[in-house]
């Protein structure tokens, strides 16, 4: 059955088919800093501060070394989504309908769930984060330490967790065309408020920063393979936590004006980004460090140490606005895009945004007590290592076995057509997900395979991709 053409949108909402629905040519509005602006607030996301900062202390690597494994993370992500991107932009198609050529109609439905899961995780660990910048600003304010601990939070802790949950709800069911001003404004007022802090820890460290960064945390018996081991575990554990972007960026892409102004928002928007808020984030680190004797990895603790109620106060608010911002872009679309696409008829986009927001509250309220004791990489990798098999079989089938050529319209009758496959799954596909998934993820948790855990990603994509060819060499109809 034809899916039905673009619905209105309201100011109240959208429905959840107009969500997965081609763009028109007055839709495909997004120049260069649009996409540069995705990047910006990605990256500079609490959580992101977070995983760069527990990377650096938990490898024990030199500055140079953990520095140089962020860019070289920013560099290949940026010809990935150059890559994954290229279809949403030529067809104006999202994610889950992009897979629906690779996987078939029906199979669609298994990437689009994994990413959807991936963004419902990443949705509720991000109302966290924000939720603490929201703590900091009462604390600051009210000089309260939080009261009694419960599952790891005080008082203050749940009643901005709650808060900052329920306005994520309050932003969705009204409507989201504000969120791209919001971001615009946020992103550099997280540089100042950064660079701020590197100003303030350098001069308590009397002038040390710099030098003591290069070194705190590194091993003091590191030869060159330690530091390249590190390297490598760095590069890969940021590649999987760009995975999930990387996979569905065609639900970005699709609204770029031009294939040049894509790929031009992600040159400025990834390695330049990711050069100023690594350094920034390892100086941050490394100086909190010097001054303080401890690791700590959340910005917002860094700024209450600084006994500055100004610049708690500035740093609450930029910090919030910009993980929210991010966090309605960058996790909540996906989710509930892929959680649409189970029922495109019967599940409304504010049905697929509660779903989301219910998941989030219990992700984000076991943040602290539960879910971060297993270790912000393991996570990370695991989730990468997922969905990195499902990005190598979409970039064989687009660019080898369909030369760039997709059939639209038969990309959305869910009855039949080319992409139906004959009972809506591409089989080859579906077993080459499922081979390259089980080892690539095996290469995180399990012990005789440890030295490959910096390469989930890679490993799973690369191995979907040769393992779909192999199974799907000439059987792939070509529009």
């Amino acid at each position: 059955m034809q899916e039905g053409a673009a619905s209105a949108k309201t100011g109240a909402g959208m429905e959840a088919h107009a969500a997965l629905d081609p763009v028109t040519p007055d839709e495909k509005t997004w120049g260069w800093f649009a996409i540069f602006n995705i990047w910006a607030n990605d990256v500079q996301s609490l959580f992101g501060y977070s995983l760069v900062a527990s990377l650096f202390i938990s490898y024990g690597v030199s500055g140079w070394t953990a520095f140089a494994g962020l860019i070289v993370a920013g560099l290949f992500t940026m010809w990935m989504v150059n890559l994954s991107g290229a279809p949403g932009e030529k067809y104006g198609i999202p994610y889950p309908v992009l897979a629906r050529a690779s996987l078939g109609t029906q199979g669609a439905k298994l990437p689009a769930i994994l990413r959807a899961t991936v963004a419902v995780f990443w949705y509720g660990v991000q109302v966290y984060f924000a939720s603490t910048a929201l703590a900091l600003l009462i604390r600051s304010l009210t000089g309260s330490a939080g009261g009694a601990e419960f599952l790891g939070l005080t008082g203050i802790d749940w009643v901005s967790f709650v808060l900052v949950w329920a306005f994520h709800i309050f932003i969705f069911w009204r409507g989201m065309a504000w969120v791209e001003t919001f971001l615009n404004i946020a992103g550099p007022f997280v540089y100042l408020v950064m660079i701020g802090l590197v100003v303030v820890l350098w001069q308590k460290s009397d002038g040390e920063l710099l030098s003591a960064t290069a070194t705190i945390f590194a091993n003091p018996d590191a030869t060159f393979l330690t530091e390249f081991n590190g390297f490598v575990a760095i590069v890969g554990t940021m590649l999987a936590y760009f995975a999930a972007v990387m996979i569905n960026f065609s639900d970005f892409s699709r609204y770029s004006s031009s294939k040049a102004s894509m790929v031009k928002g992600n040159l400025m928007g990834l390695p330049l980004n990711m050069i100023l808020f690594s350094a920034l984030a390892l100086l941050t680190t490394g100086g909190a460090a010097v001054v303080y004797g401890e690791a700590i990895i959340n910005p917002t603790e860094i700024v209450e140490r600084t006994d500055s109620i100004l610049l708690s106060v500035i740093a609450a608010i930029t910090f919030f606005a910009a993980t929210v911002g991010i966090n309605l872009v960058a996790n909540f679309i996906p989710a509930v895009n892929g959680i649409a696409n189970l029922a495109p008829s019967k599940i409304s986009f504010r049905m697929a945004g509660l779903i989301t927001s219910g998941f989030a509250f219990v992700i984000g309220g076991l943040w602290t007590s539960f879910i971060s004791e297993f270790g912000i990489g393991g996570f990370v990798n695991t989730l990468g290592a997922t969905l990195a098999p499902i990005f190598g079989i979409m970039i064989v089938d687009y660019y080898l076995h369909r030369k760039e050529v997709l059939d639209r319209d038969a990309l959305y009758d869910l009855d039949g057509g080319q992409y139906h496959f004959g009972n809506g799954w591409n089989n080859p596909a579906v077993k080459a997900f499922a081979i390259a998934a089980v080892f690539s993820v095996a290469t995180v948790w399990v012990p005789a395979l440890g030295f490959l855990n910096g390469y989930a990603w890679v490993i799973g994509a690369v191995l979907g991709g040769l393992i779909y060819n192999l199974f799907a060499k000439g059987r792939v109809p070509v529009a």
